[in-house]
């Protein structure tokens, strides 16, 4: 996504935990064509740091056009083994932390008409296995973000809210994690990229990438037997200690 804003001639404000992959990220923004790249090492565990993103990002470039929320905390694809710790430190990655960025950012996308870009999942639509902890952040920046559009209308704040539902995506981290347990085809991360970055643009309430994501949502409520059954033959579980013939 950062390198589609680059593309544009965009100012960015990059931020993430590790120094090494931020440096390698500005420097192929700047070949691209963005004007400027500042970097901010930061935890989205951690409210202060989150507070610092937005202070350099509006002291840097005197404003600000998107508010791009995208970062997740690691966890395990997996059934359910009673973690509430985990998922309490989840929720506040990916969820609060999104709740505490926007509204910090808010003031200052209110003056520049700007937009508030929300990376969501198929998982925060549809409960599906082994994604207990991270489909109920999902499922609440849903929650969130679909009222506070309603209440930013109603008041004629004049920022947009996009809400993108991503499905499979072949990035490492997703494929290391689902290997053999989904049965399903990996769409590109570049083209996701690209389908968000329009989204946010064109102030698009909702995004769905890639092409069976609507249809599925559809789904949903209108067909619950079969929308089960395509769930269960696409997953795949295998009982610890079981050895199934190859």
């Amino acid at each position: 996504m950062a390198y589609q804003y680059a593309r544009a001639g965009a100012n960015l404000v990059l931020t993430a935990r590790r120094e090494h992959a931020l440096v390698k990220v500005r420097n192929k923004c700047l070949e691209l064509g963005a004007k400027t790249v500042s970097l901010v090492l930061a935890d989205m565990g951690s409210s202060e740091a989150r507070e610092k993103v937005v202070e350099q990002a509006i002291s840097e470039m005197g404003g600000l056009d998107h508010l791009v929320l995208n970062h997740i905390g690691t966890t395990p694809f997996e059934m359910w083994k009673g973690d509430v710790d985990h998922t309490r430190w989840l929720m506040e990655v990916n969820f609060l932390s999104y709740v505490h960025l926007a509204t910090r950012a808010l003031p200052h996308l209110t003056e520049t008409k700007g937009s508030i870009i929300v990376l969501s999942s198929l998982t925060g639509k549809i409960a599906t296995p082994y994604t207990t902890s991270y489909g109920a952040t999902k499922f609440a920046l849903d929650g969130f973000f679909g009222a506070l559009r309603h209440e930013l209308a109603m008041q004629k704040i004049p920022v947009s809210i996009t809400m993108c539902i991503l499905g499979l995506i072949d990035t490492q981290s997703a494929m290391e994690k689902i290997k053999d347990k989904i049965a399903m085809t990996a769409y590109p991360a570049q083209d996701a990229a690209l389908a968000v970055v329009s989204a946010g643009t064109t102030r698009q309430q909702e995004m769905f990438y890639p092409w069976y994501v609507r249809p599925v949502c559809f789904f949903r409520d209108w067909f619950p037997q079969s929308r089960d059954w395509v769930m269960h033959m696409s997953y795949q579980y295998k009982p610890e200690g079981l050895t199934v013939p190859s």
